[in-house]
């Protein structure tokens, strides 16, 4: 799931670290795909102060809930069923048909979730904004090799951009989706792959997404 989408689980938590462990590992790949870590192996380092635990706590939902939204009947369903509806409009580009399908049905999701006025995004940057540098950095140190000015230089970038806002306007995701995908092929979307692309997106959220609170109402009962 995509930053919105878990941030949705974590909209009650009264500690900003705990809203910043649910997205950490993504930011943390953002900065740098090679910022992998398998939060486990660093359990009791990474309990030791209340706001480790939180961000700790934040962390390991993240991870659940991505198992369980990548292992769904409704994440299979709909990828597939994306993908049907985009692969003939890139036939020449490189992106990968099912690559776009599984970014775009995250980015529909967080859309919902905007446009449905499920969750407040204000707040979430309110949270993010106002972390504990000092604790996070600690964080980040007993975690090992990350860079962390490297770190906070997009973390600040992310939070004061507040671009999730623009994922109220389907017309926007379009860019966001050939950003990420610029992260693994080399290529120049048309302005024509651009409006096409969004109204393939349009026309698959009205026709095909209104089950889309379902998987949320699912994964919040198997997370109890």
């Amino acid at each position: 799931m995509n930053f919105l989408s878990h941030y949705y689980f974590e909209r009650y938590a009264v500690e900003p670290e705990q809203v910043l462990g649910g997205l950490l590992p993504d930011l943390l790949k953002n900065v740098d795909k090679k910022y992998a870590f398998q939060i486990h192996k660093y359990d009791d380092i990474l309990r030791s102060t209340p706001k480790a635990q939180a961000i700790t706590e934040g962390w390991l939902r993240h991870v659940e809930i991505d198992r369980l939204f990548h292992n769904s009947d409704f994440f299979y369903k709909h990828t597939h069923q994306l993908r049907l509806a985009i692969e003939a409009d890139i036939t020449d580009l490189p992106v990968r048909a099912s690559f776009l399908a599984h970014i775009g049905l995250e980015l529909l999701l967080d859309h919902e979730l905007i446009v449905h006025e499920l969750l407040n995004v204000g707040r979430l940057y309110e949270h993010l904004a106002q972390v504990d540098k000092k604790a996070l950095t600690t964080y980040l140190q007993n975690l090992g090799g990350i860079d962390i000015d490297r770190f906070f230089i997009f973390y600040d970038r992310f939070v004061s951009s507040r671009y999730i806002f623009d994922y109220a306007k389907i017309e926007n995701l379009p860019h966001a989706l050939f950003n990420i995908c610029k992260r693994v092929w080399n290529f120049e979307a048309t302005k024509t792959h651009i409006q096409v692309l969004g109204d393939r997106l349009d026309e698959y959220k009205q026709t095909q997404l209104q089950d889309f609170f379902e998987i949320y109402s699912d994964l919040s009962q198997k997370l109890e």
